[in-house]
């Protein structure tokens, strides 16, 4: 297994970022992120008034591919999630969907022990690591880490998590993957502009895919099969989410349009990501055992 530490990072996905490693088709990769402060709020004391912000959101890689070409699938099996026993999470006036109740920033360090976050008053919640970032090279220009978009990103999803795995549309020669911006915990949204933000390191299976196509990204657990796309509105998102799930049953199952519809009404779930990045990030979630008696995998 190859691992590629923390200080090999970009903070942009783009076609012409050297590669850090070149791997081959079906490698496993042990990736090791900073969180998204790039761990400079580690310390009782440190502000978001010291942080350097044109350190936000580092991805660890990105890995070439061996034979991954444009128009192919990158498979991303999360095979694990490891974090650090500490995280972080930050309010202020300057993100989140609640800015404009804070004058002023507040920092809490957040304790994560034996697979609790302990947050604060006694309040604890369950940890459930998960990647934010988790990207491909785009087409076209470069794209800031923390920017999602078709090439994955900075999706923000929680089912995003070990044992999922990320299908994700290839761009560029050798895909270009890389990784961060690790949560211990996070609801749908990430409100405040963080989750319970975390350093840790993450064990991927990178498969390439020539049977499927796919316009946005794709995020498969044991449960689930759910279409994830980004826009400048959240309206616009979950319209594209349901398109892309539709094309999906329509293409992959057979489906008629009608069909399509009616499972999806009767069964399937739009759901939110998160409202906080430049984009939003909306999901269309399908349970895989419905799906079991048309005899063939969604994905």
């Amino acid at each position: 297994m190859i691992s590629i530490p923390k200080d090999r990072h970009v903070f942009a996905l783009a076609a012409d970022a050297p590669p850090v490693v070149r791997v081959p088709d079906g490698a496993v990769v042990e990736l090791e992120p900073a969180d998204c402060f790039s761990d400079q709020v580690r310390r009782p004391g440190d502000t978001l008034g010291s942080v350097d912000w044109e350190q936000i959101n580092p991805a660890t890689g990105p890995v070439y591919v061996e034979g991954a070409r444009p128009g192919d699938v990158l498979a991303v099996h999360i095979e694990r999630i490891e974090i650090d026993r500490q995280g972080v999470m930050a309010v202020s006036d300057g993100f989140g969907v609640l800015a404009e109740r804070f004058t002023q920033t507040e920092e809490r360090l957040v304790p994560v022990v034996d697979g609790v976050v302990r947050l604060a008053d006694g309040v604890e919640v369950p940890a459930r690591p998960m990647i934010g970032v988790l990207g491909v090279a785009p087409s076209g220009e470069a794209v800031p880490t923390g920017t999602p978009g078709s090439h994955g990103g900075n999706l923000d999803t929680v089912l995003v998590c070990e044992g999922a795995t990320v299908y994700l549309p290839v761009s560029a020669p050798g895909a270009l993957l890389a990784a961060g911006d690790l949560h211990a915990a996070m609801g749908d949204g990430e409100i405040c502009g963080t989750g319970v933000e975390v350093a840790g390191r993450v064990t991927l299976r990178l498969t390439t895919r020539r049977d499927l196509r796919i316009v946005n990204p794709i995020v498969e657990t044991p449960e689930v099969v759910a279409t994830v796309a980004s826009a400048e509105t959240l309206d616009e998102a979950t319209t594209l989410a349901t398109r892309d799930m539709a094309d999906l049953l329509m293409g992959r199952l057979g489906l008629t349009a009608a069909a399509a519809t009616m499972l999806m009404s009767a069964a399937g779930d739009l759901r939110v990501s998160q409202v906080v990045d430049p984009l939003k990030t909306a999901r269309f979630t399908l349970a895989k055992d419905l799906l079991a008696p048309y005899g063939r995998p969604l994905v």
